[in-house]
């Protein structure tokens, strides 16, 4: 997570949704909120909690430096990678001629009905 003005803060947790939700909201006093430390910038998934609080660990020792350039390596502009969850999908953002509810093609579809 981080701020505008690029101050961050590296947490683990086992729902990002409502962990994101949570600094967003500044749900708790501290550090995050004091410095509005509220855009997720940088995530990693793991399948094991061990492995991921490793992880933490791992970053938390890091130089800024280093972490700054691993922000950057995947997100060079710091964009919350968050801002559009929860939204609703806008159907003009969807190619409504090529897919229906199902996901199958619907020439294919029609293709298929006329034989």
């Amino acid at each position: 997570m981080a701020s505008r003005s690029h101050n961050f803060y590296v947490g683990v947790t086992n729902n990002i949704e409502r962990r994101v939700r949570q600094h967003k909201e500044h749900t708790f006093e501290g550090f995050t909120a004091r410095y509005n430390i509220d855009r997720l910038v940088w995530y990693q998934v793991f399948g094991d909690v061990h492995a991921a609080i490793a992880r933490e660990k791992q970053l938390k020792t890091w130089r800024r430096e280093k972490k700054i350039q691993l922000i950057e390596s995947k997100n060079p502009t710091w964009q919350d990678l968050s801002s559009e969850w929860g939204k609703p999908i806008r159907w003009q953002d969807i190619n409504r001629r090529s897919l229906d509810f199902g996901g199958q093609n619907r020439a294919a579809s029609a293709r298929d009905d006329k034989s």
